[in-house]
């Protein structure tokens, strides 16, 4: 009989306090200096990339099918959570245009990834070392929608991830 390759895992095989395979606890990385954890840092702004996109629409270019192909749940957030853009949208001129942002960070845990006000960043940005901040414009109407920027917040103080709460769903 051929003997099994590694460790084997039977039940009682590792003995009463013994920490048999732990995974090393991964060590928080180096402080980052920021003066100002509300201001955003490592700004990309895909202002030129829009442009391109709707001159390319407009000009024969594209089909608006390639660009008005907003997810379902992108225009249902853009319902319920957008905020007022300040100008209409470039496509139909809607004037119930929105912006919808969304964060994404380690530190934040099971709450990375969710859709936030704009005033509730800079609360946020005292709280977490750093998180990304994405901001997309939606319209309702012609499905439009395009990431128009991307940042940085967080005071630069890495902190171990929240945990999740036993009342969340998987």
């Amino acid at each position: 009989m051929a003997e099994p390759r590694g460790r084997t895992a039977l039940r009682g095989s590792i003995p009463k306090g013994a920490r048999g395979s732990a995974k090393p606890r991964p060590e928080l990385a180096e402080p980052e200096v920021v003066r100002d954890p509300t201001a955003p840092r490592r700004v990309v702004d895909h202002v030129l990339a829009r442009q391109r996109a709707l001159y390319s629409l407009f000009n024969g270019g594209a089909l608006s099918s390639e660009f008005c192909d907003a997810d379902p749940y992108l225009l249902k957030a853009a319902k319920n959570h957008g905020e007022p853009a300040p100008s209409p949208c470039p496509v139909c001129k809607n004037p119930d245009f929105v912006h919808v942002t969304y964060v994404y960070g380690d530190e934040l845990g099971p709450y990375s990834g969710r859709i936030r006000a704009t005033d509730e960043l800079a609360p946020m940005a005292t709280k977490f070392g750093s998180f990304n901040v994405y901001v997309v414009e939606v319209c309702a109407r012609c499905s439009w929608n395009y990431l128009i920027t991307t940042y940085v917040l967080g005071d630069g103080v890495p902190r171990k991830a929240l945990p999740t709460p036993r009342d969340l769903l998987n």
